[in-house]
């Protein structure tokens, strides 16, 4: 089962966007690097988010966290959706991926799963 695991905001201006999203929405900010970071619930509760520099997918995507990542694609291919790109590797453990539902929206996914 699927969980709702991060929003991602693209932007053109990262410290415009971080203080936007602070003054209206109270988000605290953790810079990762100079063209991202996480937006984060300040009380701890919600879902925090990826601010990152504007690149190939230009809107606000949801990414849900899987069990793995090649059955979900298999099924969205399956159902009328496509792969987006590559699969990613993050760290040793954990990999992401974008996919194309059938209406043209883009979500991300992600695994937790060993290299191997």
């Amino acid at each position: 089962m699927a969980k709702m695991e991060l929003f991602e905001i693209p932007a053109d201006d990262i410290q415009r966007a971080q203080a936007f999203y602070r003054s209206v929405l109270g988000f605290e900010y953790e810079p990762w690097a100079d063209d991202m970071g996480m937006l984060r619930q300040p009380d701890g509760h919600g879902v925090d988010g990826d601010l990152h520099q504007r690149g190939e997918v230009p809107h606000p995507t949801i990414v849900f966290t899987v069990d793995r990542i090649e059955d979900v694609v298999a099924a969205a291919v399956a159902a009328g959706g496509e792969q987006v790109g590559e699969i990613q590797q993050l760290g040793e453990d954990s990999r992401w991926v974008y996919l194309r539902d059938s209406e043209g929206n883009v979500i991300g996914l992600f695994d937790e799963v060993a290299v191997g």
